[in-house]
């Protein structure tokens, strides 16, 4: 059975909550893992994490709105909100921290060795898989399960 699929605004949608919620399991899970911080850098305070995870969060699902609107959207758009949503991490990490009032080079510190650390893997894979879901559910033109005797025919 086919049916119309997933409409893209609520693939991105549901896939934009997934992202979310894996990127604070994974995230922490890999914190726990590996007896360290998200951000390493002392004194940032949780603003610039909240800032950055906001922003990625922002960016996962621009990207899915404006790609998953095309017929048959490639898996491509995985990579590209990949890319989007670490780009987005870095950058709302160092505006958090300037905006916590930390000096600009010391954001750019924590920036880079967010990127150079387990967690920006952790990061790209979660969003990754986001944007894989989300054309995944777009692309897909299942319906929900039914029973033999709800069908439209007279075939038994």
């Amino acid at each position: 059975m086919t049916g119309p699929g997933v409409r893209p605004p609520v693939a991105a949608a549901l896939a934009t909550v997934g992202f979310f919620a894996l990127l604070v399991a994974v995230l922490g899970m890999t914190s726990l893992f590996l007896e360290q911080d998200v951000i390493a850098t002392e004194g940032l305070g949780n603003l610039p994490g909240a800032t950055a995870a906001g922003l990625a969060t922002v960016a996962v699902l621009g990207v899915l709105l404006v790609t998953l609107r095309r017929p048959n959207p490639s898996y491509w758009i995985a990579a590209v909100v990949t890319l989007a949503a670490v780009l987005a991490y870095l950058v709302g990490l160092w505006f958090g921290a300037v905006f916590a009032g930390e000096d600009p080079v010391l954001a750019a510190s924590a920036a880079g060795e967010f990127l150079l650390s387990w967690f920006a893997l952790a990061l790209a894979v979660v969003a990754f898989i986001a944007g894989w879901v989300g054309v995944a559910l777009v692309r897909t033109r299942a319906d929900r399960p039914r029973w033999p005797w709800e069908s439209d025919t007279d075939e038994p």
